[in-house]
Parts: structure tokens; C-alpha cells; sequence
């Protein structure tokens, strides 16, 4: 059996006895990653070598082991890592190096994690099944036939296979959890603001958050309670105290209010999806909570205003990916040619879709029409949001409509594609933390379970979570892919 199977605690108790070295744990994801990864496409860059160093460097230190150190990491590759390949999954990144690391590692290095490589993602995170990959597509380790969900599907196939310990994605319009939800790990985006986003490859600013993709829902408050923080490098970083977020996984929910949506439990969720949403709600009422339907009035408009507003923003943010600074470059006859040449052959076609949605909806005589008035519906989200809190503890209701569908299934159709995320755009067009985890299978596939607090309660959210976890019924291993998992 795979040693990254195993809860952190447990991991770090059997590092701290020295049941396993670090080289057990390096050796056991590199094995893992040679039996599944040829299958998956998970990784775009593997440091074999360096992992191997970090970990016999590790076994011959002598020091306090912290409740990270040695486990092996997979990081989306959009966050930056000095000396290491990061091309956000675009060919116009293709050879870019960072000479500086996200702050997100500054503090996971701190910890004395071991980070395997670079997760495959969406380009740019712009997608919602890991196909738009600049590279090669990821496959889902529960069938191979479908997606893991995007644009951190990289991350969670990582996961749910037991190539890594744990994972690092990033969340824009719900690109931590619906890969979680689709793969059968647990998924957390923080609330807009928690964590840095300094060395993360902008999308779009006013969204984009990074978040950790783990195997239970307390390695996802042992990797929060690292990664969160105020920071000065980066100007949307909230100065608010970051709690013990693993002293909040007391079980107890008696009494609490849970608020459901009835727009998530109607017409355009799959029946098999409903029905596990149902039964994880059920758990939570015998576990004394409260449950109740409210309505958010707003969110058949979510969508809409996301891709509005998200593209808005990745219009601006990729302008710098013109072949001058850095980058990929194909030489023209003159510098406009350059740049055209350029941009057309290093950008996928979604990217640029989502670049020309956004240069349209920003220019003269349009802005009012259309981002002006997608800001003005984003702030009524949020007010949805806000009233329900004004009496509920948590919403709580599908991470997405279905299951993983099928490669290529949605790829003709970008407007199905982008209603698989109207379970997740709301809650980030609002900021709020979100978890995804899993509450069952429907036809053999993972259902994944959101739940939403208010801003900054990460410590809510983990503890209803991992109250209902406790509950749950234990689920089998995805078996798509070879090796003993």
C-alpha cells in the first residue's frame, strides 16, 4: 500500500518514531508517479533528482521535524518556483524560469516540504477539465475516459492517485473544487484575501486564490494553517489574525444552521448528484445541525457576469505575454507582426476566446453595457450571500451539477463547458471559503459536497466538513490506473 495513502499526523508520527525516513516517502511517490503519471498527465515537470537529494538531506539533519516536513508536494504550475519550470500550462511560458518563489513556498520550504514538480493545468486556469492544457490533457484516475475537472485537474489527479501527499491549486471560478469534486479529494479555496497571491500567474486578479487539494479535510487545515497569512508583497492580502484552524475538528455541530440553496438541488443537477447532496444533509441533521432552503435570487446570473468580468481581467493580465520581456517570441517583419505572430502561436484557443471576450467587453462603448453592469451583479451575489449569513452558519450544497463527463464531450460547446462551474462562480465572485469533498459516488464516479462560510471562517467550514467526513462512509480507490494504490 501506498505510504502517501496516510493522513499527515500519521505520517509525521511515523516520520518522528523513524517507522519511515523521508526517503521512504520520496522513493514511494516517484514509484507511484512511474505506475500512473504515462496514464494521468499529471505532471508537467518532475525534479526526480532533487526530490531524492532533498529527501536523504532531510533523514541526515538533525532538528524538529514540523507536521510538513518530508511529505511530497505537488504544485500547480502557476505558482511560482525559483530554479523550476513555470509555464502555466502554456506554450507561451514554455522556458520560464522564476528567480523567485510564490510566498506560498517561501512557506511551504519553510516547513521542509518536498516538492515533486509542477502540476499539468489549464492554460492560464482557463478551463474546466484539464483538456486546454498547452501540453497534454490530464485523465480522471477513476476512469480514464473523463475529465478530472480544471483548471487544477493536474493537482487533484495527483492526489487522488497517491502520486503526492498533498497539492497546491489555485480557485478563480472554482478551479480547486471541481477537480476535488471530480477526483474524489477534498478541495479548499480560502476566502479572497487569506492567502498570498504573490507568484501566482494572474487570471484574474479580483478572484484568483490559491488553495491546497488534499486526501482528508484535516490535511487541508495542516496545509492552510502554513500557507495562510497576511503579506506585504502582495496588496489584496487581508491583515486579519489566521486562527488554529486544526483546533476548530471537534465533531460538534449541534445547533448549527445550515442554509441550503434551492437553485443548487433543481432543474440542471444530475439526479445521482442530488440524491448524495441529500443523503450528506441527512448526516448533518443527525449530527444536531439545523437545516433549512433558502433562496440566492441572483445566481442564474453568475455565470454570466464571471464571464464578463474574469476575462476583463485575463485581457489585461496577458498583455504582457508579447514576446519582448520574456516568454515565447516568433520574429515578424515588424513589431505588430511580431506580437501577432507571437501571441497567435504561443496562446490556445480558449485563452484567446477568453482574451477577446475581455478586450470587448472593456472597450469604448460597451464597458456600461457590460462590465459596469456585471460589476453591479457581482455586488448583488455578494448581497445574497451576506442576507443568508445574516441568520446561517453555512451554505451548503453540490460542488457541481454532475459527475466527471467524458473527454471531449464538452470541448465543441464552450457555453456548456462554462455552466459546469454555476455551483462555484457565485461563491467566488463573492470571496467566500469554500470546501469540496466527497459525499459519495453516483454510477461509480465522485460526488463532491460544497460547503461555503462567511469571510475569513475557513474555521466554520473545516469544522462542519470535518464533521461530516467523520460520518461518512468510507469510499473505495479510484482503480483506472496500474500499480498497487
Amino acid at each position: 500500500m501506498s505510504l502517501l495513502k496516510q493522513p499527515i499526523r500519521v505520517l509525521h508520527k511515523q516520520l518522528k518514531n523513524r517507522e519511515i525516513s523521508a526517503v521512504d516517502l520520496a522513493e514511494d511517490s516517484l514509484k507511484r508517479i512511474g505506475e500512473t503519471d504515462d496514464q494521468l498527465g499529471t505532471f508537467l515537470y518532475k525534479d526526480e533528482e532533487g526530490v531524492r537529494e532533498r529527501a536523504r538531506q532531510l533523514d541526515e539533519r538533525k532538528g524538529d521535524l514540523t507536521p510538513l516536513s518530508a511529505l511530497p508536494l505537488g504544485v500547480k504550475d502557476n505558482i511560482s518556483t525559483k530554479n523550476m519550470l513555470t509555464t502555466a500550462g502554456s506554450k507561451i511560458l514554455a522556458n520560464y524560469t522564476p528567480l523567485y518563489n510564490a510566498t506560498v513556498m517561501e512557506h511551504l520550504e519553510k516547513e521542509q516540504v518536498n516538492l515533486v514538480g509542477k502540476m499539468n493545468m489549464d492554460e492560464f486556469g482557463m478551463g474546466s477539465s484539464n483538456e486546454n492544457s498547452g501540453y497534454f490533457e490530464v485523465r480522471n484516475p477513476w476512469d480514464l475516459n473523463r475529465v478530472p475537472g480544471g483548471s487544477s485537474g493536474g493537482s487533484a489527479a495527483a492526489v487522488a492517485s497517491n502520486q503526492v501527499s498533498f497539492a497546491l491549486g489555485s480557485d478563480t471560478g472554482g478551479s480547486i473544487r471541481q477537480p476535488a469534486a471530480f477526483c474524489g479529494v477534498v478541495g479548499l479555496k480560502p476566502t479572497y484575501g487569506r492567502v498570498s497571491r504573490f507568484g501566482l500567474i494572474a487570471f484574474a486578479s479580483s478572484l484568483d486564490q490559491i488553495g491546497p487539494i488534499t486526501r482528508n479535510v484535516e490535511d487541508a487545515a495542516y496545509v492552510l494553517q502554513t500557507i495562510a497569512g497576511h503579506d506585504p508583497m502582495d496588496s489584496t492580502s487581508a491583515d486579519v489574525d489566521v486562527p488554529d484552524y486544526l483546533s476548530s475538528l471537534s465533531g460538534d455541530i449541534n445547533g448549527l444552521q445550515v442554509a441550503v440553496p434551492q437553485e443548487w438541488m433543481g432543474e440542471g443537477i444530475d439526479s445521482g448528484v442530488k440524491e448524495k447532496v441529500k443523503r450528506a444533509l441527512q448526516v448533518l441533521e443527525r449530527e444536531g445541525a439545523v437545516v433549512e432552503e433558502v433562496s440566492l435570487p441572483h445566481m442564474d446570473y453568475a455565470v454570466a457576469a464571471y464571464y464578463l468580468l474574469a476575462p476583463a481581467e485575463a485581457s489585461s493580465n496577458l498583455a504582457r505575454y508579447d514576446g519582448v520581456r520574456y516568454g515565447h517570441r516568433i520574429e515578424g517583419e515588424n513589431l505588430v507582426d511580431m506580437f501577432e505572430r507571437t501571441r497567435s502561436n504561443g496562446f490556445g484557443d480558449e485563452v484567446k476566446r477568453r482574451i477577446m471576450l475581455g478586450t470587448y467587453s472593456l472597450s469604448s462603448g460597451y464597458y456600461d453595457a457590460y462590465y459596469l453592469k456585471a460589476q453591479k451583479v457581482r455586488t448583488l451575489i455578494r448581497q445574497d450571500f451576506e442576507k443568508i449569513f445574516n441568520r446561517y452558519d453555512v451554505v451548503v450544497g453540490p460542488t457541481a451539477p454532475t459527475t466527471a463527463f467524458k473527454m471531449k464531450e464538452k470541448t465543441v460547446d464552450p457555453l456548456t463547458m462554462y455552466l459546469n462551474d454555476i455551483c462555484t462562480i457565485p461563491v467566488s465572485l463573492a470571496g467566500l471559503p469554500a470546501i469540496s469533498l466527497p459525499c459519495g459516488l453516483s454510477e461509480g464516479l465522485p460526488v463532491g459536497l460544497q460547503i461555503i462560510g462567511r469571510p475569513f471562517d475557513e474555521t466554520g467550514v473545516l469544522k462542519v466538513a470535518h464533521a461530516y467526513e467523520q460520518q461518512r462512509e468510507p469510499l473505495p480507490e479510484p482503480n483506472a490506473v496500474g500499480g498497487e494504490v
